[in-house]
């Protein structure tokens, strides 16, 4: 089986002249999977599924810019413009085609990403991520809708980061992989990614538009008791996506963690031919 994430072995590569960080998993054979990063978290948010799915293929985990550990830019925290820097990690990478999973603000992402670059992916994994704003819940509404940033930037970035994954998490992460999603959110990091999904609002509206042009089959995957992203999400892309199929699984926001066997065994069934049956 393949070992877990080596916290000491990730690599940093300079995408349109930002720093961004990755970790490549080069056994198994077939198309790659490219899994980004959710937030909190980091590419670490992997360390549970990794060793499963690296039997099946390569791997390569990415920060997204201003998440993680990967330098950011204010321009780029938006879906759109998340999904437009996207081909260009790919690019750097030299991937020309892709399995790509981004859980949470990775699926608003990768979607904009595959509506205007179908050629790069052959497929997308998301979910627990908001497709529409107005269904967004708890501390996630709060984010989207707060007057300011100010009242975040006074508490710390990292302590809430922490505190979110500490109530919403059951699976405790490994003191170390926690280290590292503290070190994500720290100084202003937090406040800075917000910006992200206070995007949402404008971005998602223009995503729903595009939903129905969007060729590449889609497996989404979400929590059934999750507080931040109702699974009524799921409903905007199985009413709008010609190529969809989504899952439920029973667990809150952090699937990919809390029902991680789960989760990677949906993804080995998808990436071994479910995704051509749809």
């Amino acid at each position: 089986m393949t070992k877990p994430i080596d916290m000491g072995n990730v690599e940093f590569i300079e995408v349109d002249g930002l720093t961004i960080r990755f970790q490549r998993h080069r056994a198994g054979e077939g198309i790659p999977l490219v899994l980004t990063s959710p937030w909190p978290e980091s590419l670490y948010a992997f360390h549970r599924v990794w060793p499963i799915l690296g039997s099946e293929a390569p791997l390569i985990a990415v920060d997204l810019p201003g998440f993680g550990q990967s330098e950011g830019r204010p321009q780029l925290m938006s879906p759109r413009a998340m999904g437009a820097f996207i081909p260009k990690v790919l690019s750097a990478l030299s991937l020309d085609r892709v399995h790509a999973i981004g859980p949470d603000v990775g699926t608003s992402a990768l979607l904009f990403a595959a509506n205007a670059h179908p050629n790069l992916f052959e497929s997308l994994v998301v979910g627990s991520g908001a497709t529409d704003a107005a269904l967004a819940a708890g501390t996630l509404k709060d984010l989207i809708n707060a007057p300011s940033t100010a009242p975040f930037d006074e508490i710390g970035g990292d302590v809430i980061a922490l505190g979110a994954i500490d109530q919403l998490m059951k699976s405790k992460p490994d003191p170390d992989v926690l280290k590292d999603y503290q070190a994500s959110s720290a100084g202003r990091r937090f406040v800075e990614a917000m910006a992200y999904v206070r995007a949402y609002p404008a971005d998602l509206s223009i995503l729903r538009a595009a939903l129905p042009s969007i060729r590449t089959p889609v497996l989404s995957i979400w929590g059934a008791q999750d507080p931040l992203v109702p699974p009524e999400n799921a409903e905007v892309l199985n009413r709008a996506l010609p190529r969809t199929r989504s899952l439920l699984l029973d667990c809150g926001h952090f699937a990919w963690e809390d029902c991680a066997d789960e989760y990677a065994a949906a993804i080995l069934e998808w990436i071994r031919g479910g995704y051509k049956t749809i």
